[in-house]
């Protein structure tokens, strides 16, 4: 299971540090994505505000304000076998304004935003309706080892 994948995190927080979760939540999250798809990886995760947020939304996206996590994924020639697999930047207000917004638990907010981002980092997509149906299912798959609910599921 999760023990078997190696990971090595480099965890940069860059907001304001309070009600955060642990490097070992970030790690159980980002080890729950690889399953199945890595044994060994390196991975960013840079923790920011909503200014540095939006200003990476706008710079790669072409999207104005801040969103929940961009997925950044390293770009290496395939003859440089590294496990390097990218870059996760997460906003600490946005998960957490979704996160009340959408009557969720906080951490298991920043669970889904981890695992959804460390998806796009393997290549996962929802663009199109196809790849959207097979990347939430896999999230719902997931988070569901972690017991936490379908993040999918309306709000009443």
């Amino acid at each position: 299971m999760n023990d078997t994948i190696e990971l090595e995190l480099d965890l940069q927080i860059a907001c304001e540090a309070a009600n955060l979760p642990s490097e070992a939540q970030f790690i159980l999250w980002a080890k729950t994505a690889l399953q199945g798809h890595r044994s060994e990886a390196e991975l960013s995760i840079r923790l920011v505000d909503e200014d540095e947020s939006a200003e990476l939304n706008m710079q790669y996206r072409q999207k104005s304000g801040p969103t929940n996590v961009l997925s950044f994924p390293a770009d290496l020639p395939p003859e440089l076998e590294l496990p390097l697999l990218g870059d996760l930047a997460i906003c600490k207000q946005v998960v957490e304004r979704e996160a009340k917004e959408q009557h969720k638990a906080c951490l298991d907010h920043w669970a889904h935003m981890v695992i959804h981002g460390t998806l796009h980092l393997l290549g996962y997509d929802h663009i199109a309706d196809d790849e959207a149906e097979e990347m939430e299912a896999l999230e719902i798959a997931l988070l569901k080892t972690l017991n936490i609910s379908n993040p999918y599921t309306p709000i009443l």
